[in-house]
């Protein structure tokens, strides 16, 4: 009888052993953006939001990846991933953003896009948040009867994600992410973390200016009270008189 052959374990590494990102503010970048798409899609459960993981596009060979600093793809469930299997998940990101220095630029306009392309992925933004390698800083490719097209970009240099619903704009040298529809600024961790404590502030100085209002209204009450007892007061004196 001829011997079984034993399935061998393939090993998809987590890390590639490279840094996270080129520098604090890329890393905060890319923080930034998963943090407010996690935000936009939190109550849709099979919509996943991740980045700077790596993607395995070749089933079996480990040699095979690629580490989106940004994604969102349709149809998939949430939850957290160390790996992202491509064919396991059964589908491709939908939607990418490569936050662009020096040392990833040519990666980025070269080999990741045809890899994107290849993979279907709709559509491909790169930002440059120091405005030294990429011009315009802002760019976006969209997938059109399978090559890539330029996403055009408005006069004061934003641009629309059909894929998202989202407008992309440049303030300062972060990306804001803009609903198109309602035209409500997604926030940035710091900023929904400022925005709570100011809530929590407002919420309290209400408490207090209840709490201080009910104190005086009781102590009218008090007074208006010793005051017409006062008056009751003198005036049994006055029907003895």
């Amino acid at each position: 009888m001829a011997a079984i052959p034993l399935q061998r374990h393939i090993h998809y590494p987590e890390s590639d052993g490279k840094p996270m990102a080129e520098s604090d503010l890329h890393r905060d970048v890319m923080t930034d953006l998963i943090h407010a798409l996690k935000a936009r899609y939190i109550g849709e459960p099979n919509v996943y939001v991740g980045g700077n993981l790596l993607l395995y596009y070749v089933e079996g060979d480990p040699r095979k990846s690629v580490s989106p600093d940004v994604l969102v793809t349709w149809g998939i469930r949430k939850g957290r991933r160390k790996t992202y299997l491509l064919w396991k998940e059964g589908r491709a990101p939908g939607f990418v953003i490569e936050v662009t220095s020096d040392t990833t630029r040519s990666e980025d306009l070269g080999k990741k896009k045809e890899l994107y392309l290849r993979l279907g992925v709709e559509e491909y933004i790169l930002f440059d948040p120091l405005g030294d390698y990429l011009h315009p800083r802002l760019q976006g490719h969209r997938l059109v009867l399978g090559r890539y097209q330029p996403i055009p970009l408005e006069p004061d240099g934003s641009l629309l994600s059909r894929a998202t619903g989202l407008r992309l704009r440049i303030e300062g040298e972060n990306l804001r992410l803009i609903d198109e529809a309602t035209g409500e600024r997604l926030l940035f961790a710091e900023e929904e973390r400022a925005a709570r404590l100011a809530e929590r502030a407002a919420r309290l100085a209400a408490e207090e200016e209840a709490r201080s209002a009910r104190e005086r209204a009781e102590q009218e009450t008090r007074a208006r009270r010793a005051l017409e007892e006062e008056i009751e007061r003198l005036r049994r004196e006055l029907g003895r008189s």
